[in-house]
């Protein structure tokens, strides 16, 4: 299986990792090639040569003069580009979301959803490249027009994460280049094939419709080469997803040059279960929150507020439901949960159990690693209070903290005292409680969902958070908007020069 999906990707052995102006490219400089490991058994899959520095010049040179021209392509011709690319993405599903499995280790199943997110916003690109409306004023001063424009910034960079490592690159890219941006993209180096897939399906068509340099790649480890990703000003927009703490490097930087940034950072979401919640619909999609793509989603369920009068009955639901979940290869359907991305990861999830003894938690279920190759874990739930340091924390694994509550209002205040700002979810049918959730100062996140889990958006709306969420949005809505620039235009077609407020200079 592996060999077919490799070849179906066009994966090699040894891979550039490279892409500009229609061309794969390879450094002379002697640089160790990256070595794409497959979590699941810990084995590698592929080689990539990585960017050098030289390249990289290269590649934003092209991109600049791509850039020039690309703009001055009519935005509903751009979102023909971006239509073929969707087709593509159709026809090759299977084997993208194969290699997703292979690469990052999440199940099958949420792979295919991975794949199929891309397809969507494909979808909703295509028709946003018709739609870049601006608005037209009245103006106070007679025979005068006002109205606004939205023109395309030029560079766009996007950085992406390991978890997600073919959507939210469409999620930005798609976007980008129907607002009339070219797209440097320069993906985790943990899965550094499944950019390459993608990347091959652009250059076919790119080459088909004769739109060369609109989409180019970086694959590097270099910090030197990320650094001149945020510091270079021809870059005119980054958008970042990863931790917090480089988030807060990339705004630096990219300030420095006042320039623009787009922010996807840690999420440490909660849902909330008051005494009125259906448990039929909270108990499963509380699973898939914290379970799903073994806890490495940015809006994995990490904490559970129960209402104290049912904490023991849903602790005891969680415990059943999670002795069913089967863990194993990702690409063997009958698995729900595949492994961590890396050893990192796995240490990362037994530093959090540490920390959690010191505090005297109670392990209601899991916490341990798995025997055997591959970086398997077991999804985890703990009894915890909200104010530890490492419940404060964003732990990229399947560890969920529950936390009793007594009153609502508490509650929201549990929720809402994080560093993070990314997701909520509340399970009631309490009218007063659903309000109260959703007001002014109910949840303080950029999504706030009621009676569905924190974990899995649509395209359709704006995803994005606060606080150290770093406040971007992307996908749907009116995130169009980050890509370009707005220009406010006032026409004189009188045959007199009034001033705006009546103001009388000279006469």
């Amino acid at each position: 299986m592996e060999k077919e999906i490799l070849k179906q990707c066009k994966i090699q052995p040894i891979n550039s990792g490279t892409y500009s102006n229609e061309t794969w490219l390879s450094s002379d400089e002697p640089l160790s090639n990256l070595i794409s490991i497959n979590p699941a058994t810990e084995q590698p899959i592929a080689e990539i040569i990585p960017t050098s520095t030289a390249l990289f010049q290269k590649v934003l040179t092209h991109a600049q003069k791509a850039a020039q021209t690309w703009s001055l392509i009519p935005a509903p011709k751009r979102g023909e580009l971006i239509r073929k690319i969707g087709v593509l993405l159709r026809k090759n599903k299977e084997f993208l979301a194969g290699l997703i499995s292979l690469e990052m280790g999440k199940i099958k199943a949420e792979a295919e959803g991975e794949v199929q997110e891309m397809i969507d916003m494909a979808d909703f690109a295509v028709g946003q490249s018709r739609m870049l409306y601006g608005k037209t004023m009245h103006s106070e001063r007679v025979q005068h027009r006002m109205y606004e424009q939205w023109h395309p910034l030029g560079v766009t960079a996007v950085i992406t994460a390991f978890n997600f490592p073919m959507a939210v690159w469409a999620w930005n890219a798609f976007l980008a280049a129907i607002c009339g941006n070219v797209v440097i993209w320069k993906p985790s180096s943990k899965v550094p094939l499944c950019a390459i897939a993608v990347q091959h399906l652009c250059h076919k068509a790119m080459k088909k419709l004769g739109y060369p340099g609109v989409f180019s790649l970086v694959i590097t480890e270099d910090k030197a080469i990320s650094e001149q990703l945020l510091i270079n000003k021809h870059i005119n927009l980054i958008s970042f997803t990863g931790s917090s703490a480089v988030g807060h490097r990339v705004a630096e930087l990219v300030s420095k040059r006042f320039g623009r940034y787009l922010l996807e950072c840690s999420g440490n979401n909660a849902i909330i279960i008051d005494k009125t919640a259906d448990l039929k619909l909270a108990i499963p999609a509380v699973v898939f929150g914290a379970v799903g793509t073994a806890g490495q989603r940015c809006t994995t369920t990490r904490r559970l507020i129960v209402h104290e009068s049912l904490i023991e009955h849903v602790t005891d639901a969680l415990r059943h439901a999670y002795q069913q979940i089967q863990i194993g290869d990702p690409l063997d359907k009958k698995n729900l949960m595949g492994p961590l991305i890396s050893e990192e990861a796995v240490n990362a999830f037994t530093s959090a159990l540490s920390e959690c003894h010191k505090c005297n938690a109670e392990i209601i279920v899991g916490g341990n690693i798995l025997p055997g190759t591959g970086y398997y874990v077991e999804p985890t739930i703990i009894r915890a209070e909200n104010h530890w340091p490492i419940v404060q924390e964003e732990t990229f694994a399947p560890i969920l903290y529950v936390i009793s509550f007594k009153d609502f209002e508490d509650a929201i205040r549990l929720q809402n005292t994080v560093p993070q700002g990314l997701s909520s979810a509340l399970f009631s049918t309490q009218i007063k409680n659903i309000e109260r959730f959703l007001s002014t100062h109910g949840s303080d996140c950029g999504i706030a969902n009621i009676n569905i889990g924190t974990s899995g958006a649509e395209i359709g709306g704006a995803f994005g958070g606060e606080k150290e969420t770093g406040g971007g949005r992307e996908a749907g809505s009116d995130a169009w908007k980050n890509y370009m620039r707005r220009q406010t235009n006032t026409i004189n077609w009188s045959d007199k020069l009034p001033l705006a407020q009546g103001i009388k200079f000279y006469e």
